[in-house]
Formats: C-alpha cells, structure tokens, sequence
C-alpha cells in the first residue's frame, strides 16, 4: 500500500467526508485506482513523538491486513488517549487498544 505524501493528496481525501470513525479515530475515503494511505496524528492529541511513531507503526500495520479495496484512505486521530491509563508511551496495552480500535475502524469502513 502507497502513502500519501502531499499536502493537496491529504486535502482531497478529507474533503471526501468521513466513512467511519471510533472514539478515537475517523477514517476518511476518497475513490482512487491505488490503495493509499495517510496518518493526522496532530502534537494536540499525542505531545510526545513515541506515542505518534507507535501509533502511526500500529496504522500501518493494520491497514497492510485490512485488504482493503482501491481507495486513498486518511486516518485521523480524533482526540487523545488517557495518559493517566496509558502511562508509557511504547505500553502494549496501548498497542492493543489502538490496534484493536483500528480493527473495528476498517471493519466499519467495509462493511
């Protein structure tokens, strides 16, 4: 899967409108020939760079087994995760809430 890279690509796909979206996140989806995919991950909702980089690894990884159909595809994060539950940035409880969250966030767009 292609990444979007630049700022008018990430403008279109949101423009599209929003397919699905959790407590979390908000996918948006913009037909296209290719599989593609971006992250927002804004400093607002995640301060410390290890909590983006993990976040974007764990979208990435999720999107790579989704098979998802031909789309340019935007995941945004929509508000922060509790650092007072998550208190380590690199935590595997929040690499499964995330990955999990992201789980139902595709299956939603597909179905």
């Amino acid at each position: 899967m292609q990444r979007l890279k630049t700022r008018a690509q990430f403008q279109a796909v949101l423009a599209a409108g929003i397919v699905a979206r959790t407590a979390h996140f908000a996918l948006h989806r913009m037909p296209s020939e290719q599989a593609s995919i971006g992250v927002v991950l804004p400093k607002r909702w995640a301060k410390r760079a290890v909590t983006r980089n993990t976040i974007k690894r764990q979208i990435h990884s999720v999107s790579e087994a989704a098979h998802l159909t031909p789309a340019a595809y935007v995941v945004r994060l929509r508000t922060g995760f509790d650092r007072a539950q998550f208190i380590s940035a690199t935590s595997e409880p929040l690499k499964r809430a995330v990955r999990s969250e992201l789980e139902q966030l595709f299956q939603r767009a597909a179905g």
